[in-house]
């Protein structure tokens, strides 16, 4: 960490001055925001691909790993399916999860239409997310696709914060602090 209150992240040999953000008085985390770093976004969807086994689908929660998500679908040819965070028009059926998150105040909702449900079953699927914490959004997700039986043979993320890094079940590029203030 430097002076200027900035942690220079490594994601697979790529850097980024990601800011410090105080969570609370006593901790505070580096803030990772893909939207616009395209650069970023290919370097990580193709470093990700490589770690891998063979899968049918990625799914990934709604918001900042979305555009890695695309990119990761673009890549590999393989379809990507979102858990919304609100119900929608369209939705038959939706299944919902409940999940607590580090960066969001408030309990906030996970949903998979059991349109996208159907197609997910019994597949491969990867989970896909920019940063896992503490793995309460991963949980979410995992719930869903356990919903429709599907078969999670990843879960990925670009960085892992804190002690998640040291987790065994997930595959990441890179290392997030958690900094006491």
């Amino acid at each position: 960490m430097s002076e200027n209150k900035f942690y220079t992240a490594d994601i697979a040999g790529l850097k980024r001055d990601l800011p410090i953000c105080p969570l609370n008085d006593k901790l505070s985390i580096a803030g990772f925001v893909m939207f616009g770093d395209v650069e970023l976004t290919v370097h990580a969807a193709e470093k990700l691909l490589a770690k891998v086994p063979e899968f049918d689908y990625i799914l990934t929660p709604e918001a900042k790993s979305i555009p890695l998500a695309y990119e990761m679908s673009r890549q590999s040819g393989k379809k990507y399916f979102v858990a919304r965070k609100k119900d929608k028009i369209y939705m038959k059926n939706p299944v919902r999860v409940k999940v607590q998150s580090i960066t969001t105040n408030g309990e906030q909702t996970l949903i998979l239409d059991s349109v996208d449900g159907e197609q997910i079953r019994g597949k491969r699927i990867i989970i896909v997310d920019d940063v896992i914490s503490t793995g309460e959004s991963l949980k979410a997700v995992e719930q869903l696709a356990a919903a429709f039986d599907a078969n999670v043979v990843a879960k990925t993320a670009v960085l892992a914060e804190g002690d998640a890094f040291n987790r065994e079940d997930i595959t990441v590029l890179g290392f997030l602090p958690l900094i006491e203030n």
